[in-house]
């Protein structure tokens, strides 16, 4: 099996910020069970992630940190399930760790960051990521 295949990038990109927000994964990553999807949007000069956690206990199993110009989300996923059938009990556990991260710009701060969780969605806010993101056009001298 090839990486191509199992490339987790998003298939068109929103700026440059965004490519650069990306990093690119780990070989370990690959052999993880589980990666969750997530997405960034642009809310003004604010950057929005959006991870998908569902079933998730974010106060007990999620880290939200930065670390190396990184911002790093990590933790472990458990599903615990216990069933009786016909007086017998049928007990599954099931985890895996994940950790996703995304680069920074370099004025951000902790105190720019803000994490919620709702509805098995954790969504961390990044205030003025955007901030002087602006195009500046270079002249160019013909000779």
């Amino acid at each position: 099996m090839t990486n191509l295949t199992l490339w987790n990038r998003p298939a068109f990109d929103i700026d440059r910020w965004v490519r650069d927000f990306f990093a690119p994964a780990t070989a370990d990553d690959w052999f993880k069970g589980f990666r969750p999807a997530a997405e960034i949007l642009r809310d003004g000069e604010d950057a929005v992630i959006r991870v998908e956690l569902p079933g998730v206990d974010v106060n007990k199993d999620v880290n939200v940190e930065i670390e190396n110009g990184q911002l790093v989300i990590h933790g472990e996923r458990r599903d615990e399930r216990t069933e009786e059938r016909n007086g017998r009990t049928l007990s599954e556990v099931r985890y895996g760790s994940f950790r996703r991260s995304f680069g920074l710009p370099a004025h951000v701060t902790k105190d720019d960051i803000s994490a919620t969780y709702e509805a098995g969605v954790l969504t961390v806010r990044v205030a003025g990521a955007y901030k002087g993101d602006e195009t500046q056009r270079i002249a160019i001298e013909a000779k």
